[in-house]
């Protein structure tokens, strides 16, 4: 069987039961004493049951009533608890977000925006995964996460994708290595140099592998997974690796320099991504607000 009770009518019946009088009753719920006694009727209808007795002096619960009592309470009390807890997650007084985002964002780029989501809504839990592109892709995929802040790669056309910014590369190298010293880097200049590589499966060896010419450099052998270890190998004279401007906070060391590439094909750019098929939450959508706001402010902010 199906019933159709309103809040409205559970709250009519709790005033009731609490002043066991109509015109009391119908004061407390702002409606005429008439229009209150047709919402009782109503409820009672509904429930197959009478659940007051009247008569000109008393009004009391019967039997039944008295079992709905508890049964009413707990209902409204549940509604209100839902509406009440769908507001904060409305205002963003609750909720979670994740967001998988590249290394070198993770690190240096998103934390504060991360500090200043957090500062504007505390209750909601955010969660960050950092993780190489395609890992990124996977984890939004997955549902693991709301938005993927990563480079480009195959397979995009299942998402939603924006620009983030243009990251720019340098080189790396020794102060005392033989290039130190210029002020821009051509791809021609690093004829001879021994390279030393992050892993394939990292977007910044795959755009280079990509933008530059065979045999343009010498492949060092090595090959590694973080930059920490590619700055100790630089450092110790064994090469010098290309990267993007977003990881040179990896490479303050004093006896490093880095000193930008003047080649077009050597920007890296970095995309939003969501889910086509699916909703962002609000949580994540006042997120996603802030990251394109700090991008929009950089690229405004860069020289044209």
């Amino acid at each position: 069987m199906q019933t159709n009770i309103s809040t409205r009518l559970l709250q009519a019946f709790l005033a009731l039961s609490d002043c066991r009088h109509f015109g009391h009753a119908a004061e407390r719920c702002h409606v005429s004493q008439s229009a209150f006694s047709v919402m009782i009727q109503k409820l009672e209808a509904a429930a197959g049951a009478r659940l007051f007795e009247r008569d000109t002096r008393n009004v009391t619960l019967t039997p039944e009533g008295e079992l709905f009592v508890e049964v009413a309470r707990q209902l409204v009390f549940d509604i209100e608890a839902a509406f009440a807890d769908m507001s904060d997650y409305v205002a963003r007084r609750k909720g979670r977000v994740a967001v998988a985002a590249l290394p070198s964002l993770a690190a240096g780029w998103l934390p504060p925006v991360l500090a200043e989501y957090r500062r504007r809504h505390p209750g909601v839990t955010v969660s960050l995964h950092d993780a190489i592109s395609d890992h990124c892709l996977d984890l939004l995929r997955q549902g693991k996460v709301d938005i993927a802040l990563t480079a480009p790669g195959p397979n995009l056309t299942e998402f939603d994708t924006r620009a983030l910014c243009s990251d720019p590369f340098y080189l790396v190298c020794r102060r005392d290595h033989k290039l130190a010293r210029r002020r821009r880097i051509r791809v021609d200049h690093l004829a001879g140099c021994e390279l030393i590589h992050l892993a394939r499966s990292t977007s910044v060896r795959q755009h280079l592998e990509a933008a530059l010419p065979p045999g343009s450099v010498v492949n060092s052998g090595l090959e590694v997974e973080h930059l920490a270890t590619v700055a100790g190998l630089i450092q110790s004279g064994l090469g010098v690796s290309v990267v993007p401007e977003l990881t040179l906070f990896q490479f303050r060391l004093p006896d490093l320099v880095a000193i930008p590439m003047d080649a077009p094909a050597l920007v890296r750019p970095l995309l939003i991504v969501t889910p086509k098929e699916r909703s962002l939450s609000i949580a994540a959508k006042g997120l996603l607000a802030l990251v394109e706001q700090k991008a929009a402010l950089q690229a405004a902010a860069s020289p044209r």
